[in-house]
């Protein structure tokens, strides 16, 4: 275990080991093997793989074997469809008192409709560009995140939104409009470092702009290189992804002195947890965590000693 008090709790995705948009990335690894790396590396905390057993009994005995804490899992919602709000929020209570079951406080929430994730079924596989919604799709989204968020506070629980490349929620003026418009009591932010960056934010910016309403974290690096080429080339999400885009903390373009030092400076203390989301067969997923919590505790540790 780590030497080193951090302000936050650090934890690790495990699509850092298996793709969850990129399927053949770390489709070989078991979720022994992932969950046992995860641990000898010192994390704690960590969300669901699609590996992890789906049977809430036998996910339970998995964590408790490998001393794990479940942060949260992603649930994606259709809410700008007026038609589907009856449906998704029946989806999305049953997702919560799963979650409640194992102790998490957050729910990381995004709209899918219009989105390139492959999620969307009136879209295609590999869309290279965003349906944006218009205002009755932005009325009927924040309507349904608003009662979705309103599920969450019944269960002592969280809705934090994930702003997310490729989505109808990534640029700087579509995370403005989900702040003023959405409750503050019901909607939350995942900040996410890569995904904010990629989305045209500054990601220190968007930190101090929003950071009373973050309650949970996500570290993710960008290869500019790739996000340069993504951009020329109009790379699909998928694409992005398999030529490298996303990488751990300290292998990227991003200022992650400053990030942590906003971090620290805001007083931020729940899960923050590292992403890298690349093929594991180019990127050893145990050796770029452990270069990453490495660096992510060399910068935090000497904020600490400072103060």
């Amino acid at each position: 275990m780590s030497s080193v008090n951090l302000p936050f709790n650090l934890g690790i995705h495990p699509i850092n080991w298996v793709g969850e948009d990129v399927l053949e990335h770390g489709d070989f690894y078991t979720y022994e093997q992932v969950m046992e790396e995860i641990s000898s590396l010192g994390f704690v905390g960590t969300e669901i793989s699609r590996k992890f057993p789906k049977d809430p009994v036998e996910l339970k005995k998995a964590l408790d074997r490998y001393s794990l804490q479940l942060t949260t899992q992603w649930k994606s919602v259709f809410f700008s469809d007026p038609k589907r709000h009856d449906s998704e929020l029946e989806a999305y209570r049953k997702h919560v008192e799963f979650l409640k079951n194992f102790g998490c406080k957050v729910v990381s929430t995004a709209e899918i409709g219009g989105s390139m994730l492959n999620q969307d079924p009136r879209r295609g596989q590999d869309e290279t560009y965003v349906q944006r919604l218009d205002n009755d799709g932005w009325e009927y989204m924040v309507e349904g995140l608003n009662k979705a968020g309103e599920i969450c506070r019944e269960n002592g629980m969280h809705l934090v939104y994930h702003h997310h490349a490729g989505t109808v929620v990534e640029q700087p003026e579509e995370i403005d409009r989900l702040m003023e418009m959405s409750d503050p009591s019901s909607v939350s932010l995942l900040y996410d470092t890569g995904h904010g960056y990629y989305g045209g934010n500054d990601p220190v910016q968007l930190l101090e702009k929003y950071h009373d309403r973050i309650k949970y974290v996500h570290l993710k690096d960008i290869r500019q290189e790739v996000l340069d080429k993504a951009r020329t080339d109009a790379y699909s999400i998928r694409q992005c992804i398999s030529n490298g885009l996303f990488t751990v903390p300290g292998d990227g373009c991003l200022d992650f002195t400053a990030i942590f030092n906003k971090l620290v400076e805001k007083g931020y203390s729940d899960w923050a947890l590292i992403e890298g989301e690349q093929d594991p067969l180019k990127c050893n997923p145990y050796e770029y965590a452990k270069k990453s919590k490495a660096f992510i505790e060399n910068i935090v540790g000497e904020f600490s000693n400072v103060k």
